[in-house]
Parts: C-alpha cells; structure tokens; sequence
C-alpha cells in the first residue's frame, strides 16, 4: 500500500489491514483454510470500512 498515514489511527489500520492480508497469503497454501480465508477478508473489508471513515473525519477538518 502506497497510502500515506495521515494520523496515528490511519497508519494503524494501514497496519492492520497488511497484516490481514499477510496472513491470507500465508494461508493460500492450505486448502483446508477456505473458511478462515473467508473470515479474514470480513474482518479486512471491516477494517477498510473504518479506515475510510477515519480518511473522510480526516479530510473534513482540513
């Protein structure tokens, strides 16, 4: 991800999100991981959820 952090909350969802996806990556080799694959992305797709609301908080004081 190219996206500069533009607050400590970001660059933790930023952190977060990598990390989800590290571990899906991580998980491609193993077929029997079909279901936790599936919840990781939720929870990835939530913390993007999140992160775009705190880019959006972000962008209106500006």
């Amino acid at each position: 991800m190219s996206y500069e952090p533009g607050s400590p909350e970001c660059r933790s969802l930023i952190d977060a999100k990598e990390n989800i996806l590290n571990a899906m990556s991580s998980l491609n080799r193993i077929q029997e991981a079909d279901h936790i694959r599936s919840q990781l992305l939720n929870i990835y797709n939530e913390l993007e959820e999140l992160h775009e609301l705190r880019r959006n908080q972000e962008n209106s004081k500006a």
